[in-house]
């Protein structure tokens, strides 16, 4: 009980937290354009952009990086439905950051799933597991294990200062 709270805590700071100090919900988010940078773009006939070699893609208050992008259009929507991201992924968020190998955001949806080695840090602590989902809508998450990745939390305590306050 204690460990799920501690991680959805950590989680909920992770995705969220920037956001909100930043005044941007995740309904705010997604009005936001997203500018993406890369070395290629290849796009088809069937709503699909790739983007290849040293990919940052950005809207509000998040950028992922990674080596390849997969943009998924949706006709019925005129906009993105979902974006799949590969190798060295990284995304930041103010002094948050996740990471793996694999990545995929479902606009729809409100979620990222963290795939392939995923791991989030902030002020030092960490949290691991086989697959990391978070649901923007509800500042939700889940960490699944198997038998050979189990889910890891690792807490920093703050630092006290000399007056017995937390340091910055």
């Amino acid at each position: 009980m204690i460990a799920r709270i501690v991680i959805t805590f950590l989680l909920s700071l992770l995705f969220a937290g920037a956001a909100s100090s930043a005044g941007i919900t995740g309904s705010d988010r997604k009005n936001q354009p997203i500018q993406i940078k890369s070395n290629s773009l290849s796009t088809d006939a069937n709503q699909t952009a790739v983007f290849t070699g040293k990919v940052s893609a950005r809207q509000g208050d998040i950028t992922i990086y990674c080596d390849r992008l997969l943009v998924f259009y949706s006709a019925k929507e005129k906009g993105i439905d979902k974006v799949e991201a590969f190798g060295d992924v990284r995304i930041i968020q103010g002094n948050r950051r996740a990471q793996s190998g694999h990545a995929v955001y479902e606009q729809n949806g409100g979620r990222i799933i963290l795939d392939d080695n995923p791991r989030l840090y902030q002020e030092g602590s960490e949290v691991t597991g086989k697959v990391i989902t978070y649901y923007f809508d509800t500042q939700r998450s889940e960490v699944t294990s198997d038998p050979e990745k189990r889910v890891t939390v690792i807490i920093h305590p703050k630092q006290k200062g000399k007056d017995g306050s937390a340091s910055p």
